[in-house]
């Protein structure tokens, strides 16, 4: 199991820029699809980019222009950099892992919380 702590988030104006971290609390890579999700209140949570062990990575349509997800082994974190943000980015983004078995769990982080505004 891993607990994942999200960092980054806050408030951006429009068309700004922004890193979001996650620091899980081991860094068994290979163990795990790694994710950043996001969620506005009232509506379903949307996945915004996944990465695997070997660097594959998978995009919201909508997003893959702006968004980056990346694996940083040094600093062990996985971080989404987010670019052109717009009042659409405004959401509570989770960062996730799944375990690489058929039978394998799924854990969250509690979320940080991005406003675009100007």
């Amino acid at each position: 199991q891993v607990q994942l702590v999200e960092s980054g988030g806050g408030f951006v104006q429009p068309g700004g820029s922004l890193r979001l971290s996650c620091a899980p609390s081991q860094t068994r890579y290979g163990a795990y699809v790694w994710g950043w999700f996001r969620q506005v209140p009232g509506k379903q949570r949307e996945m915004v980019a996944t990465i695997t062990p070997g660097g594959q990575t998978n995009y919201a349509a909508s997003l893959k222009d702006r968004f980056t997800i990346s694996r940083d082994t040094d600093n062990g974190t996985i971080n989404l950099d987010m670019r052109d943000l717009d009042a659409g980015g405004t959401a509570v983004y989770y960062c996730a892992a799944r375990q690489r078995v058929v039978t394998g769990r799924d854990y969250w982080g509690q979320g940080t919380q991005v406003t675009v505004s100007s």
